[in-house]
């Protein structure tokens, strides 16, 4: 059974920084991509950056110059790093992976970490 298992929420005034981890474990044949989401009171979930298995990144075009999605593939780690951090940004964050299992795909999502970003 593959586990995400997500760090690094918090409380942090507007303006500052946080970084976001998330491990998986468990039993993955490959991963294509991790990225975080993130879903707001009352907000559908949405995209806030991903990396797939070339190392290409994509962002949300709210975050781009702010956040930066990196990986540890040794460790089968992404982090978050979160910059110039502004009220909006409040949300649970939630960790994706995708990958495969044998033949077959794979989606696993983590329980989620909440940051609040106070004005």
């Amino acid at each position: 059974q593959v586990q995400l298992v997500e760090s690094g929420g918090g409380l942090v005034q507007a303006g500052g920084s946080l970084r976001l981890s998330c491990a998986a474990s468990g039993s993955i044949s490959s991963i294509n991509a991790m990225g975080w989401y993130r879903q707001a009171p009352g907000k559908q979930r949405e995209l806030v950056a991903v990396i797939v298995s070339s190392g290409s990144t994509n962002y949300a075009d709210h975050v781009k110059g702010r956040f930066t999605i990196s990986p540890d593939t040794a460790k089968n780690v992404v982090h978050l790093q979160m910059n110039t951090l502004k009220p909006e940004d409040t949300a649970v964050y939630y960790c994706n992976l995708k990958g495969t299992l044998g033949r077959a795909p794979l989606e696993v999502w983590g329980q989620g970490t909440l940051v609040t970003v106070s004005s």
